[in-house]
């Protein structure tokens, strides 16, 4: 009996496949919005030839601001998503201090509404925790729409903030599912504002925010960790400090994971000078030290995620002067890239790591459906690079709507050259085709 070709909707041919199980020379046949198989041959009603070109599952970018509503003049979810599918990402989780806050379902049903038909990429919003919703939070994280879950335990841009450990307790008790922290001590922040210069500059930052600051938190959440029974997901880790507290809490089993940003990791305080408050953001960018400590967590594998913690302001914004200017910078276009020079540059990381930091632990860690993974069954979501071309990075190329990155001027792995979402070329030799349509993502824990 001869068994018959498949024929496929979309057929990549030739390329180097990325999974966080290694790295391997294969075709993958795309049916509808679905990959269908890999390493079959057959027949394909459109085929990109993928030759010379690496692989990766779409980036999952499980931290970005898009300042959509009330502050859409830094961004929008267009503009975010826009950059997003530039960058590789093909699923984002946005951050609910907005304004007004995703604090309640109504305000995450008005999120859901406006991104239908105007997002590049496909899309989840947080719920933020306050002191007001604490009865309503075990309902909130389970809603279609959101992946659960986000609590300020210090304060940054917006309103958002459960300062006080009692008050961090509660809403820690309220609800099962991880929940994702923002740590740092506001005791301890507003305490050190006193210590601001007479002339102030950006650089005194990460020692107004201080590693302690950071370190205080962290202990003390995953002690109420333990307490409450929840599991955290510690966001943008800034300092040595904390690293041991995340280690024990892991080899504990707590269920903690934890997330590195790339400007983290690519930063450290001696650009402070240079760029001054365009490298403001918190937790603070730190010593060369705090840096060189995080680089070697992320190569002895303690990191679960990398995520950008995109959060644009205007360049005029930025201009006002320090301590005045807000905290937060852009990055989800940039993410992939950062990562991919900072590991072909520096050997930070193996291929198949960034794909498991970047795609598959996100998918796994929050149950993102059909997410995440090069395997059949799974969504279409795909960034294909090529891993010896180089790009100077410019303003012009900036997607985000603040129109700035704190990357330009360096060289980087260019942006990727083709970024499929659930099986539809929306970035096609570099450039972006089609209209938005991304969907809300689903979680199979709801």
């Amino acid at each position: 009996m001869v068994e018959r070709a498949m024929h496929f909707d979309l057929l990549i041919r030739g390329g180097t496949v990325v999974t966080g199980e290694g790295v391997f020379e294969t075709d993958i046949g795309i049916t509808g919005s679905t990959i269908a198989a890999l390493g079959e041959t057959g027949t394909a009603t459109e085929t990109i030839d993928a030759t010379g070109l690496h692989i990766f599952p779409g980036v999952i970018d499980t931290q970005v601001h898009f300042r959509e509503p009330g502050l859409e003049h830094k961004e929008d979810i267009e503009s975010g998503t826009r950059a997003a599918i530039h960058g590789g990402v093909t699923t984002i989780f946005e951050m609910p201090n907005t304004s007004p806050p995703t604090t309640s379902a109504e305000a995450l049903h008005d999120k859901l509404a406006r991104a239908k038909g105007r997002a590049w990429c496909d899309y989840s919003f947080f719920v933020g925790a306050t002191t007001e919703n604490l009865a309503q939070l075990p309902d909130l994280e389970m809603l279609p729409g959101t992946p659960g879950l986000k609590m300020f335990a210090g304060s940054s841009t917006g309103s958002l903030l459960v300062g006080t450990e009692e008050e961090q307790r509660c809403a820690m008790a309220a609800g099962k599912h991880r929940m994702a922290m923002h740590s740092e001590d506001e005791a301890r922040n507003a305490e050190r504002k006193a210590l601001t210069s007479g002339s102030p500059h950006a650089r005194e930052h990460p020692n107004l925010r201080d590693a302690e600051s950071a370190r205080l938190s962290t202990e003390r959440l995953l002690r109420l960790s333990i307490e409450t029974g929840r599991p955290l997901h510690i966001l943008h880790v800034s300092t040595a400090d904390e690293l041991p507290l995340i280690e024990r809490a892991k080899v504990q089993g707590l269920g903690t994971t934890c997330e590195v940003t790339p400007q983290h990791l690519w930063f450290s305080a001696d650009d402070y000078d240079r760029l001054g408050n365009l490298l403001q953001q918190n937790p603070p960018v730190r010593s060369n030290e705090h840096r060189t400590a995080l680089r070697a967590a992320v190569k002895a594998g303690l990191f679960d995620v990398v995520g950008s913690d995109h959060a644009p302001h205007t360049l005029e914004e930025k201009a006002k002067p320090y301590p005045s200017s807000p905290s937060g910078m852009p990055g989800v276009q940039t993410l992939l890239q950062v990562l991919l020079t900072l590991s072909l540059r520096d050997t930070l990381l193996y291929l198949p790591e960034i794909a498991l930091l970047t795609a598959e632990n996100p998918a796994r860690i929050y149950g993102v459906k059909n997410k995440g993974r090069i395997a059949p069954g799974f969504d279409a979501d795909l960034a294909l690079v090529d891993l010896g071309s180089r790009v100077t990075l410019d303003r012009g190329m900036v997607q985000s709507k603040c129109g700035w990155s704190p990357y330009e001027g360096e060289e980087l792995v260019a942006a990727p050259r083709h970024v499929l979402l659930r099986g539809h070329p929306f970035i096609r030799d570099g450039e972006r085709t089609g209209e938005p349509s991304g969907i809300a993502a689903e979680f199979e824990w709801k």
